[in-house]
């Protein structure tokens, strides 16, 4: 079974960034909590303000579609979407090399 690498990016409004912190905080704790989670880590930008991304490895897909399905992660997705600039991006797979 190969673990799943994901790169989640988020770009929040200026003005919601300190409101959007307090999300993502709430996210990646509870996430860190869940079966099948290697790592979830919450990264700012240095260059870009509002701009954040998650880095994610899980166990198995199994392990994150798990995760999808989770109250945390819809509550997120919920609450944050007022304060993106633009919808997420994620980007999934394995490990080449």
């Amino acid at each position: 079974m190969k673990n799943l690498y994901i790169v989640a990016l988020f770009h929040f409004k200026e003005n919601d960034i300190m409101d959007a912190l307090e999300l993502l905080r709430k996210l990646v704790i509870e996430t860190r909590k869940e079966e099948g989670c290697i790592q979830y880590d919450l990264v700012e930008d240095n260059e870009n303000k509002g701009m954040f991304f998650i880095t994610e490895v899980w166990e198995s897909v199994e392990h994150h579609h798990q995760h999808n399905g989770t109250d945390h992660l819809t509550q997120f997705r919920i609450q944050s979407v007022r304060m993106l600039e633009k919808s997420a991006e994620v980007y999934k797979g394995f490990k080449t090399f």
